[in-house]
């Protein structure tokens, strides 16, 4: 698949109890299989599609669905099933699962087009609530506007250190993201509790920067996790030690972050980071 075919992929994402999906039958064709055969596998393992993986969609997100999809009003009458959707993880697992050449080489190209679609609303969100906020208020002068897209700059590597309250889940994501941004070589990580969701923002590297994460070997991230991931934004290796309790981000050994909470947790609950000498790098590198 090329470039433009996962911006078809992307189309064919939606977004559904505030989650990005792709249905069953688009995922079936991509894969080249039929779709009760998909949700067969499915059903078969169902151990591996946990709720976060995988749903059924309720009456009115059915209803709501064929009213947003483009096919004839005869065949919309004909679906009477309601149909399952997956995530981004459940679309990873279902290619573990099916096990064919077609569906490993597709879950790759769909999940670009997830992660296309999460670097767009993470650099366009800002800006999009600020021109709902524009068209409520009819803000008309130019100035107005000028100063609505220099919001944007909150998100530049400008702080050497702040403060996260209590729910601001996005602000302290998008920080994150602009750290990572940084990095041209290497990203190293030291975080105990790592998990999918972490590497979920790693992929935003810019290509060929390598990670290093080191981590407790009691994280919940499995080989097939690393290995998803290695297979199509390389290089990953994971360490795992017990000798740190502080989380560190390392950028191309020459900046270094000290943050207050695990990456999968930034926003959840009051923290701060600090931006520390790099003098010390060399030193936390060798003690890790």
């Amino acid at each position: 698949m090329e470039q433009n075919e996962v911006a078809i992929i992307q189309n064919k994402i939606l977004v559904i109890r505030n989650q990005q999906v792709m249905i069953d039958r688009d995922i079936a064709e991509l894969y080249g299989v039929e779709t009760r055969v998909l949700n067969q596998a499915v059903k078969r393992n169902a151990e591996r599609f946990p709720e976060d993986f995988c749903f059924q969609l309720n009456d009115s997100e059915f209803e709501n669905w064929k009213s947003q999809i483009v096919i004839s009003n005869s065949e919309k009458m004909g679906i009477r099933k309601k149909p399952f959707a997956f995530t981004e993880h459940g679309v990873t697992m279902l290619s573990a699962v099916l096990k064919s050449e077609t569906a490993v080489n597709a879950s790759i190209q769909i999940v670009k087009a997830f992660v296309a679609m999460r670097r767009f609303l993470v650099s366009n969100a800002q800006i999009f609530q600020r021109l709902d906020s524009l068209e409520m208020h009819r803000i008309e002068s130019d100035k107005r506007i000028d100063e609505l897209f220099s919001l944007m700059d909150k998100y530049k590597v400008v702080d050497t250190q702040g403060i996260f309250y209590q729910g601001q889940i996005f602000d302290a994501y998008a920080k994150f993201q602009s750290f990572i941004a940084q990095a041209q070589k290497d990203i190293v990580l030291i975080d105990n509790y790592v998990d999918v969701s972490v590497l979920e923002r790693l992929a935003t590297k810019n290509s060929g920067v390598a990670v290093t994460i080191y981590t407790s070997s009691k994280t919940k991230l499995t080989a097939q996790d690393i290995q998803n991931f290695n297979a199509q934004y390389p290089p990953l290796t994971v360490n795992y030690t017990d000798k740190m309790h502080d989380r560190f981000l390392i950028i191309d050994h020459k900046i270094l972050y000290h943050i207050g909470a695990s990456l999968k947790d930034l926003g959840k609950k009051c923290f701060a980071f600090d931006l520390f000498d790099a003098s010390f790098i060399p030193d936390i590198l060798i003690k890790v």
